[in-house]
């Protein structure tokens, strides 16, 4: 099947990462890592319109909107978490969670309110580790051993999280989730051949889409790891995605090409016959 990928927005950004749908203000969030840059952009028939930017400093990984701040934004960036204001104000929630010469990269909320995120370090070296931030603004330290942690996305129940730890097997893995948000029975769904898998996502009917990094592709897996669809793009280093309605959004990243494309940077739109909901907050559920 050939799927219509349209470029929708006007400017182009270094690494953008973890786009999210903030369903509070009819928004997309996303981030761009390379300049530590975080966005918020609106979306009609004319593509995507930058709202916001707000300069961070340093590496930006992920964001997510906050269940009881109808404006706030948690943000996993360089070593710890933040709260960004809808105003650009800064408030430093855990600033020293992972070690020195790590840093935070993709993560996203769980359905109890949980914001998880991973590192990864320059040199890449397998002593990272995924993190959850508890709602009660404590730090978990649930998975050691991770090099490069990326995408990671839950079951609608929360009982199950898919997960990739990019290198050194380029592969995406399965945990089981208790109601502690502690991991176990953890098994290997998919070796993604050709490219690096980076951010994920999970629709309806509980496939996982796949941002595949130097392929130029948006791959579709079943829960069981059967491989269902290959989108091809314009942009070479998809890095994540995320669902508007049937939409999927698709960040790209033009940093490290020698010859950029001009929709390397890129953000991407393909129309869908299967949607997914919109990015879970963080906090206590119902607050």
């Amino acid at each position: 099947m050939t799927r219509v990928v349209d470029v929708i927005s006007g400017d182009r950004f270094a690494q953008g990462e973890s786009p999210r749908w903030d369903a509070r203000h009819d928004e997309l969030v996303w981030v761009d890592m390379a300049t530590g840059t975080l966005h918020r952009g609106t979306m009609d028939s004319a593509g995507l319109t930058v709202i916001a930017s707000i300069g961070i400093g340093g590496r930006i990984g992920c964001a997510a909107p906050i269940s009881d701040d109808p404006d706030g934004l948690i943000v996993a960036a360089d070593r710890g978490f933040l709260r960004v204001g809808r105003n650009g104000e800064l408030a430093p929630t855990q600033v020293d969670v992972a070690p020195e010469g790590a840093f935070m990269n993709d993560g996203g909320c769980d359905p109890a309110g949980r914001f998880w995120a991973g590192t990864q370090s320059v040199p890449r070296a397998p002593h990272c580790s995924l993190y959850s931030l508890e709602p009660d603004g404590t730090v978990i330290e649930r998975l050691r051993g991770v090099t490069v942690s990326n995408g990671l996305s839950f079951s609608a129940d929360g009982r199950t999280l898919y997960y990739i730890d990019t290198l050194p097997d380029r592969a995406i893995d399965a945990f089981d989730v208790d109601a502690r948000g502690r991991l176990g029975n953890r098994r290997r769904l998919a070796v993604v051949e050709g490219g690096n898998p980076d951010g994920l996502a999970i629709d309806e009917e509980g496939a996982l889409w796949v941002a595949v990094w130097d392929a130029g592709q948006v791959r579709r897996y079943a829960s069981d790891g059967r491989l269902l669809e290959s989108i091809d793009l314009p942009a070479v280093r998809p890095t994540a995605v995320a669902f508007v309605g049937s939409t999927l959004m698709v960040t790209t990243a033009s940093v490290g090409l020698p010859a950029p494309s001009p929709e390397d940077g890129a953000i991407l739109a393909v129309a869908l016959d299967v949607g997914g909901a919109p990015a879970s907050p963080y906090g206590r559920p119902g607050v």
